[in-house]
Parts: structure tokens; C-alpha cells; sequence
């Protein structure tokens, strides 16, 4: 099996996701797959996509979720690809070593030249981030876009990975987690970032900003309501003068 490097690792290289303002356009998903079609040693493949049960490898997913009822319901959407994790359970299992952790950034790779497709790591990862592609029966998974972050030739603001590069409501954010100076640590301090399901122990290098409670209520809250809160006196046009005053 495949050990996790035994020394402290530095640089921890990763995404934080908010959750408050992913719309759920999938813009990520498209742009992911795009780039890592072209650039992957072996293309991100379909089989049957346009018939009535197409299948497909894709690094990154958005999953849409409904919450509470009524006044009090909104739709969250859910980005999700490989987590990058610290304890790295995906690796440990990986009888031949195509899994394996970086010791420069903690990025998690698969080396598809040893992989020989026994799914054992999609196995041992509790959130389904890895893909076996049916075409040349190798797992795949979000690389972070390592082709991309380190590639000199393009200009530094690019120097991102294409899911982020590409969300137009800036919902997606990279950076070093283990510098407490870093945006992204920062982000995560002001905003309470959460782990995806703590209790497994994987430490997720990837973090999830909840959505604002202030942010659901104004978001739910209809124009009835709102008339009545914002303008009890003022009727339809002290509303909108009040609207129209933010």
C-alpha cells in the first residue's frame, strides 16, 4: 500500500467554496472539463452522451439542495471534486502507488500509467470525488489544475485552477491553507469555514463557507413581507422608494 509523506507539508495548496453565492450555473463543471479534456494525459471521456443514459468522467459536480419550507426556503448548490485531504485515506489504499500526496503543496495525484482501475481509492473516499473512466479504465480525479498553477507562460492572474478562473459570481476561491496570511485563510476566518464531514478524520484541505443566515432571510423574503417591514405606512411606493434607496 502507499504511505502519505512522513514529513510536515508546508504548502497546503486547495479551494474554499461559498456557498452563499455559487448560483449553480455549473460554469466550474464546463470550464473543468474543457481544460482537463485538452491537457490530461488521457481525455476526460463519454460514453452514450446523447442517449437516454449517458455517462461520463468529470473532476467536479455541482449538486443542488433544497432547504426549510415556505418563506424560509432556498435552493443551495453544492460544488464538489477531490478535497485533497490530509489524511488521505485514497492513497493509503492504493495497492500499486498511482495514488499518492504531493510533499511540495499536498496536492493528492494519480499517476495513471500505474493505475491499473481496482477502484479501491473511489472505495475508501467518503465523497465520491474519484472517477473511473470507462475509456482507458483509470481513475480520475481534480488535479487542482497542477498543469495550470505552475505554468510560467501565462500571466500570474491566470495562474489558477480553471474552475475558479472561470465563476462568474467569484464563489471559488484558491490558495495556500496553511499560511494564516494567505486570503484564503483569511476568508475562511472571517467567514467560519466548515470541513465536509469532520467526523470521517480525512482532514479536507478544501473549505466550505456556509450561506449567511442575513442573506437567506432577505433572499426568501417576498415582496409582501417586505412591504410590510420596510414600508408598514408607506404603501406600494414608499416600498420601492426604500428598495430603490439601498
Amino acid at each position: 500500500m502507499t504511505s502519505l509523506p512522513q514529513h510536515r507539508i508546508e504548502k497546503r495548496l486547495g479551494l474554499v467554496i461559498d456557498l452563499d453565492t455559487c448560483v449553480g450555473c455549473h460554469a466550474c463543471v464546463v470550464n473543468c472539463k474543457e481544460w482537463n479534456t485538452s491537457g490530461y494525459p488521457a481525455p476526460l471521456s463519454d460514453q452514450n452522451a446523447y442517449d437516454a443514459n449517458p455517462t461520463g468522467a468529470w473532476l467536479n459536480r455541482v449538486h443542488g439542495f433544497e432547504t426549510d419550507d415556505g418563506g424560509a426556503g432556498r435552493t443551495v448548490y453544492f460544488p464538489k471534486s477531490c478535497l485533497h485531504c490530509e489524511d488521505a485515506h485514497c492513497v493509503t489504499v492504493c495497492p500499486t502507488g498511482a495514488s499518492y500526496k504531493r510533499i511540495e503543496d499536498g496536492i493528492v495525484l494519480v499517476d495513471e500509467d500505474m493505475c491499473i482501475g481496482c477502484g479501491l481509492c473511489a472505495w475508501a473516499c467518503p465523497y465520491g470525488a474519484r472517477e473511473m473512466d470507462d475509456s482507458s479504465n483509470v481513475m480520475k480525479k481534480c488535479t487542482l489544475c497542477i498543469d495550470r498553477i505552475y505554468n510560467e507562460n501565462l500571466p500570474e492572474a491566470e495562474r489558477v485552477p480553471a474552475c475558479v478562473s472561470t465563476c462568474p459570481a467569484n464563489a471559488r476561491h484558491f490558495g495556500d491553507l496553511a499560511d494564516p496570511k494567505s486570503d484564503v485563510s483569511q476568508l475562511c476566518a472571517s467567514r467560519g469555514a466548515v470541513d465536509l464531514m469532520p467526523e470521517m478524520g480525512y482532514r479536507p484541505t478544501n473549505k466550505y463557507l456556509p450561506p449567511r443566515p442575513g442573506a437567506q432571510k432577505s433572499a426568501n423574503m417576498g415582496a409582501p413581507a417586505q412591504l410590510e417591514a420596510v414600508a408598514p405606512e408607506g404603501g406600494f411606493l414608499g416600498w420601492i422608494d426604500e428598495m430603490l434607496s439601498r
